[in-house]
């Protein structure tokens, strides 16, 4: 049986060398008995975290990361289930990420909540304002960002400030590999709550619901 590690460090090889293949084959082998939310947290993100490691240390091209991205969110996409906007009496839940192409955290995130019922608004990948102006237009009461890269982590900042703005509490959770990596990063930025993964989302979620700031 490979460990952790080394099941991470082959999908980590896998898209590098661009092999969709290869890649598909790791994350849906049928010999490996975890469920495929366990596959995604403890194999693929992990291993597209230390590719934005390796692009911030500039030992990788950002092409490398984003096609990577893309072969992820492609896999991703297709074991996963697909998501409800809120309606009537629904906890108006936001989701996005914060000026990033990455979007596999916030995959990650969609599906445990969707799996758990709680239906949400997709944002897409936004800057700052857009996020605010998408916020108060639907009348979002938790706002979930997911970031990938450090500059985009810092910039929650100015979300916070434009939903302070809004004349109305709107509770703002966080996660991504700067936040791991900076255990104070989310206080700085303003943020109520920090998700180390996507399975503390839905537990954040019942701690926050119908409470203000």
């Amino acid at each position: 049986m490979k460990s952790r590690e080394e099941r991470s460090s082959e999908f980590e090889a896998a898209l590098l060398a661009l092999d969709r293949l290869e890649a598909a084959r790791l994350l849906t082998d049928e010999g490996d008995e975890r469920h495929v939310t366990a596959r995604i947290e403890q194999d693929v993100v992990p291993a597209m975290e230390r590719l934005g490691r390796l692009w911030e240390d500039g030992r990788v091209s950002l092409s490398q990361v984003y096609m990577s991205g893309r072969i992820c969110e492609e896999l991703v996409g297709r074991l996963l289930p697909q998501h409800a906007e809120p309606s009537g009496g629904d906890a108006r839940i936001g989701l996005a990420v914060l000026e990033d192409r990455h979007i596999l955290g916030k995959r990650m995130v969609a599906a445990t909540l969707t799996a758990s019922g709680h239906p949400f608004f997709d944002y897409g990948s936004v800057n700052a304002e857009t996020l605010v102006e998408r916020v108060e237009a639907d009348g979002v009461e938790l706002l979930l960002v997911s970031t990938l890269m450090l500059n985009s982590a810092l910039r929650v900042a100015k979300v916070r400030e434009g939903l302070d703005r809004l004349g109305r509490p709107v509770r703002l959770i966080v996660g991504g590999a700067p936040f791991r990596l900076e255990p104070e990063l989310w206080r700085e930025t303003g943020a109520d709550a920090m998700c180390r993964n996507a399975s503390e989302v839905v537990s954040l979620i019942d701690r926050f619901s119908g409470g203000g700031r």
